[in-house]
């Protein structure tokens, strides 16, 4: 590794590892259904929580159940998860960013406000074994809206937080990010992420 501060880089996964398939798995049900899309996406971040069951506090039913009396949308979890799971497409670019700094002696790590989906997505695209370390807010009792959250990754990967650089398409995850010490950044392309990161590190990740 080159000599800076950074030790380790966490990645949000949808929206930045992937492409956000939440976001266009509940869409596309929604417009099936006549419904209005980003009305039913915001009802589902807030039932994913108020049902516990993207901190692994409660069951997909119940978050459908709140998601359905919320919104009316009609279906069934299993509908939902092969809708989300669809749109979840992985991004060759970001990956190649992943296996450069872990050649480069960087912690690579995920940090997602996921559900046991993550796992079922895992177990079809096999993109674990790219990163040491996987934290997903099921397993973890806690996700990105709390940012002590932040604090225990730092403490559970032994570093100081100004040595941990963070990744997420969400503007208040990042923010929560950078207010524990993280050096985050907000992901808005993938050329953009890459020249963030490279300017954090202070030396090139990527070959042109």
């Amino acid at each position: 590794m080159r000599a800076n501060s950074i030790r380790a880089v966490l990645f949000d996964f949808g929206g930045v590892l992937a492409k956000e398939g939440f976001r266009k798995g509940l869409a596309d049900l929604a417009r099936q259904q006549g419904l209005d899309p980003q009305a039913v996406h915001q009802a589902a971040a807030d039932a994913i929580y108020e049902s516990g069951y993207i901190l692994g506090q409660g069951t997909v039913e119940e978050f459908w159940r709140i998601l359905h009396a919320k919104t009316g949308l009609a279906g069934d979890s299993s509908a939902l998860f092969q809708a989300v799971a669809a749109g979840f497409i992985l991004r060759p670019r970001m990956f190649a960013l992943v296996d450069a700094l872990r050649a480069q002696g960087y912690i690579t790590a995920i940090l997602s406000d996921q559900s046991d989906w993550l796992d079922r997505l895992d177990a079809q695209l096999n993109f674990f074994r790219s990163f040491d370390r996987v934290y997903n807010s099921f397993h973890l009792g806690k996700g990105k809206r709390d940012a002590s959250l932040f604090a225990d990754v730092a403490r559970d990967l032994g570093l100081a937080p100004h040595a941990i650089a963070f990744v997420d398409d969400d503007p208040g995850n990042v923010e929560r990010a950078r207010s524990q010490g993280i050096k985050g950044v907000l992901f808005q392309s993938e050329d953009q992420c890459v020249n963030d990161l490279e300017a954090i590190v202070g030396h090139p990740i990527l070959e042109r």
